[in-house]
Formats: C-alpha cells, sequence, structure tokens
C-alpha cells in the first residue's frame, strides 16, 4: 500500500441491530479525520460484512453492535476474513461489549474495543496508528 493512500474503512452493522446512530457519529469522525468510510448499513450478515471488505479493498473494518450478538456474529466475520486471504486488515468493534467478553475478542484478532461515550478522537488515533503499524511491516 502507497503511503499516500487514504485509510480505507469498512463500517459495518451486523445482525439485526437496527440502531446505527453511533456507528455513524463515528463514521463522521473518520471521514473527518481523512479516511475513506464505507458504511454498510444496518442488518448485516457476516457473510455480506466479508464481501464489502473484499470488495473495497479496505484496510480496517469496525464492527458496531448493540445487540449482544458480538460472540457469535464476530468470530463468524473474522474467520470469512481470514478464508479471503484479508489477514492484514485491522478489526475494531464498539457498541454494548461487556468488559468479560473483551479478551475473547482480542484473541480472536478484534485489536481495539470501544464503549459507549468513547472519545472519537481516541478511536481515530487508534485506526491511524494500528494502520500505519500494517502498513510499514
Amino acid at each position: 500500500m502507497a503511503q499516500s493512500r487514504k485509510i480505507r474503512v469498512l463500517m459495518a452493522k451486523p445482525g439485526l441491530d437496527g440502531h446505527d446512530r453511533g456507528a455513524k457519529v463515528v463514521a463522521r469522525a473518520l471521514r473527518d479525520a481523512g479516511m475513506e468510510v464505507i458504511y454498510t448499513g444496518i442488518r448485516q450478515s457476516p457473510e455480506m460484512v466479508v464481501q464489502a471488505a473484499v470488495q473495497e479493498d479496505v484496510d480496517v473494518v469496525g464492527l458496531s453492535i448493540l445487540s449482544g450478538a458480538h460472540m457469535e456474529l464476530f468470530p463468524a466475520i473474522v474467520q470469512g476474513l481470514k478464508e479471503a486471504g484479508l489477514n492484514d486488515v485491522v478489526l475494531v468493534a464498539g457498541g454494548i461489549i461487556p468488559e468479560e467478553d473483551r479478551a475473547a475478542l482480542k484473541q480472536l484478532g478484534i485489536e481495539g474495543t470501544f464503549g459507549p461515550g468513547a472519545n472519537t478522537r481516541d478511536i481515530v488515533e487508534y485506526i491511524q496508528k494500528a494502520a500505519a503499524a500494517r502498513r510499514q511491516g
């Protein structure tokens, strides 16, 4: 990836959760920081998220969930990304994710998790650093 290329982020709402205000706020903050953001919309299956990540050639996949189904949906997405050869994509998640699930998600490959009230500047900085680290090596 060229250093001058903008960071491409896929913002996805997997599962039946229809609340996307937080995802839209984060998407806007990422755009304002100069990233390209592709928003999938609500009610995406894991397969749809993976397909969008492949088609859009993204650097980052951000998963937003409020329904509590993260431990069922996120592993399917991670597995699909691996099967599609997207092993170098940065994975982050936000929404209602209990603290006790965060270690399991990290082991799965979801590097950053952000809960309600997370500062968008912190999310932007995290993604910028993680994407830069992936580009370097």
